[in-house]
């Protein structure tokens, strides 16, 4: 566990930040000697990387990276990073580093939770275009210079607008990568159809499939898989899971003659009174009101 900015500034042999809750290093010739860093670790900060070349491919999901010269990972505090190849010597580009008390007494503190990209493994990093790429070096170089020539009482105002700027152009590239991608999102739409079919098509002794359990299947994290439904079909993957459910009750209910007990315990429901409330929920008539309508 690194818990502080000067931790990593050590044991990368750099002098201590200029401030001690937020910084920017400077790798955009490979000078950093990141060997001083365990291939594994766990900061107590966020961490943005910006990787302005890559040295080879990187593994994303069941492919490789959209474009070679740029990206972007995240991390939030507590999470394990650095085993999946990020901390390469020769990926060139800057690294900011900010402590979640810099943030605290601006809106943003409790804004950076909802950013889902903090939560997405590493090989789900953001691929930038050229230009997109141009956009954020502009936003690092900004923030890189207010540390150097300046701190002062604006200082901490400027640096939270340019990271607010950051994550909200982060937000947009995303949506843009969920939407582009359209021979994995296909793909994906695909996959999952088949693997929500295959384990209704079995009993369900283990119960409702959960968002982990798709995640797991599908090679993304949750948080990813989820946004990236949410952008292509409107639904994340609670609801798709629900979706499927409510579409295998339906069918059980106009085509057997099961009572809705036998039904939900079929589908994976420990309890049918939450069968039917969810049945309810999603369709404003009860499993009972919905046979009755075919009869």
């Amino acid at each position: 566990m690194m818990n502080s900015i000067s931790d990593v500034h050590r044991a990368l042999g750099l002098p201590n930040p200029h401030h001690p809750l937020i910084s920017v290093l400077d790798n955009s010739q490979n000078q950093i000697d990141i060997c001083g860093l365990p291939t594994s670790h766990v900061l107590n900060f966020y961490k943005v990387t910006f990787i302005t070349k890559l040295g080879g491919k990187l593994k994303y999901g069941q492919g490789y990276y959209d474009f070679d010269e740029s990206s972007l990972l995240f991390a939030a505090p507590g999470q394990l990073i650095g085993s999946s190849g990020e901390g390469h010597a020769e990926n060139a580009g800057y690294v900011l580093l900010v402590h979640p008390d810099f943030l605290q007494g601006y809106p943003i503190v409790k804004k950076i939770g909802g950013y889902g990209f903090f939560s997405y493994a590493a090989n789900e990093a953001l691929h930038l275009s050229d230009q997109e790429g141009a956009t954020i070096l502009s936003i690092y170089k900004i923030m890189l210079e207010e540390l150097i020539s300046r701190i002062d009482d604006f200082s901490q105002d400027v640096m939270i607008a340019q990271i607010e700027l950051l994550l909200s152009y982060a937000n947009r590239f995303y949506k843009r990568q969920f939407i582009t991608r359209k021979a994995v999102s296909n793909d994906l739409l695909l996959k999952l159809e088949e693997l929500l079919n295959e384990y209704f098509g079995r009993s369900l002794h283990e119960g409702i499939p959960t968002v982990q359990y798709l995640a797991e299947r599908l090679n993304y994290s949750p948080t990813y898989l989820s946004d990236l439904l949410r952008a292509l079909t409107g639904q994340n993957a609670q609801q798709h899971i629900h979706h499927k459910l409510i579409e295998k009750a339906k069918e059980k209910l106009s085509t057997t003659e099961l009572s809705v007990s036998e039904i939900a315990y079929e589908l994976g429901f420990e309890h049918p009174q939450s069968f039917s409330k969810l049945f309810k929920t999603k369709t404003n008539l009860s499993p009972l009101e919905f046979r009755r309508s075919f009869n």
